[in-house]
């Protein structure tokens, strides 16, 4: 077991400096919880801020969004990227208000079970929201573990098992307080040892970091390049989407092939939200579509 000193200092750190985001508040549920860590995946906290509070205004409990149509739930989540999760959130409260009685389940494997829900998210909600001793992490917490334990400047493309066992060998054995490190480990990850330019300078594991005392290595891997947007799939599957969700009934495909000049990417790009079950077609007889909508839009 290493030093819990470790965690000591990241707790005490994050005791003065963690920022106030509201699903941190001690009287947050957990559903509030699991829906942020839905929204936060591959999302900056500055673009959920808005949605998840409006999220929760709408939908406070898992049986006020399994009432209500996916649909709604893809055009509640508007642009925030990723909208499969919105799929994922209402899918996981029809199975909470079926099975749970409208409650997010405590036990790991009642977590890891529901629709969308990955090891990271389990864990983040078993920790955060019910402050179990679990190892929660994410791309943030495996660079500042592997800088700070082993010295080397990142952690790879993936999640490793062996990431977890490492995370979890830095955690006070009390519950509680082990949730609290987890989240200051995240902190630290999100917003000092960040990937680019660290702020080692205010990072209170400046004097104990390994990659800090070895002289701050580069990465030995392939680096990893920005992800474009403009003009790729995704921006026509944004472009489409957007339009679907402003309309109260069936868009004509007349309609949608004014969004985007491109026919055959425009067309791919139609296909591909008709598989991911974010639009359905909308068609009579075996005759071929005359327009589309949301999934579940009726």
């Amino acid at each position: 077991m290493r030093d819990v000193s470790f965690a000591d200092t990241a707790i005490e750190w994050f005791d003065d400096n963690a920022r106030d985001l509201p699903w941190r508040e001690p009287d947050v549920g957990a559903w509030a919880i699991l829906v942020s860590e839905v929204m936060l995946q591959q999302t900056p906290v500055v673009r959920v801020l808005p949605a998840w509070r409006a999220w929760l205004d709408r939908w406070p409990d898992p049986p006020a969004l399994a009432a209500d149509s996916p649909a709604e739930a893809i055009r509640m989540w508007n642009r925030l990227g990723y909208p499969r999760r919105a799929l994922r959130l209402h899918e996981c409260a029809t199975v909470l208000t079926e099975r749970y009685d409208g409650k997010v389940p405590t036990g790991l494997d009642e977590l890891l079970a529901l629709p969308g829900v990955g090891s990271y998210t389990a864990r983040a909600v078993a920790a955060f929201a019910y402050g179990q001793r679990h190892p929660v992490v994410d791309t943030n917490v495996r660079r500042f573990v592997a800088r700070a334990v082993d010295g080397a400047a990142d952690a790879g493309p993936a999640t490793r098992p062996a990431d977890l066992v490492a995370t979890a060998a830095l955690l006070p054995a009390e519950p509680a307080r082990a949730a609290r490190a987890s989240a200051a480990f995240m902190e630290l990850g999100a917003v000092v040892c960040v990937a680019r330019t660290p702020r080692c300078g205010v990072c209170p594991m400046a004097g104990r970091c390994a990659w800090r005392a070895a002289g701050r290595p580069a990465p030995t891997g392939p680096s990893r390049r920005p992800q474009r947007y403009a003009g790729t799939d995704r921006q026509v599957r944004g472009l489409l989407l957007a339009v679907l969700r402003e309309a109260t009934g069936p868009v004509p495909q007349q309609r949608l092939d004014v969004v985007w000049g491109d026919d055959l990417q425009r067309r791919r790009a139609l296909a591909s939200l008709i598989e991911d079950g974010l639009v359905e077609p909308v068609a009579r007889d075996g005759a071929p579509p005359t327009g589309y909508t949301l999934a579940g839009q009726g």
